[in-house]
């Protein structure tokens, strides 16, 4: 499962990574890509308005629309109403830097299987894949009784 805050956890880090994919540096933009680096699963919009409670939503809305345009965030739709976002810190997005996720039915959480790629699929000719979202859904090991 998802341990991103491994992959990425200083602020130089951080730093780097947003002027690599040439996002200005503003505090909102760097509060809410540290609060996605040091999450173990995809955060919702209200994931993080809760974790940031000094940036109101629409700033957080709008820090996340830049991320996704720059690629520095996977958008995932896991079936739970509300998108999930988690830091690319590859620098090439693509569908290969991609992982299978699990949306677990009863405590509604969402788990990143990043052992697991994206299983390749051919599009058709001239159909040009940006993104891929593989999910699995059922019960976690804790709703399932079998940790």
């Amino acid at each position: 499962m998802r341990e991103n805050g491994d992959n990425i956890s200083h602020n130089d880090e951080i730093n780097g990574l947003l002027e690599q994919k040439d996002v200005r540096l503003t505090p909102n933009r760097i509060l809410v890509a540290r609060e996605l680096a040091k999450a173990h699963e995809p955060l919702s919009l209200a994931d993080l308005e809760v974790s940031l409670p000094t940036v109101d939503k629409a700033s957080i809305f709008r820090v996340l629309e830049l991320f996704s345009g720059k690629d520095l965030v996977h958008v995932i739709r896991d079936g739970s109403r509300s998108l999930k976002y988690e830091l690319c810190t590859s620098a090439h997005h693509s569908v290969a830097d991609q992982h299978v996720h699990f949306y677990c039915e009863r405590c509604e959480k969402t788990y990143c299987l990043e052992d697991m790629a994206v299983p390749p699929v051919a599009a058709p000719e001239g159909f040009e894949v940006k993104s891929a979202n593989f999910l699995l859904t059922g019960l976690c090991p804790v709703c399932s009784g079998k940790p």
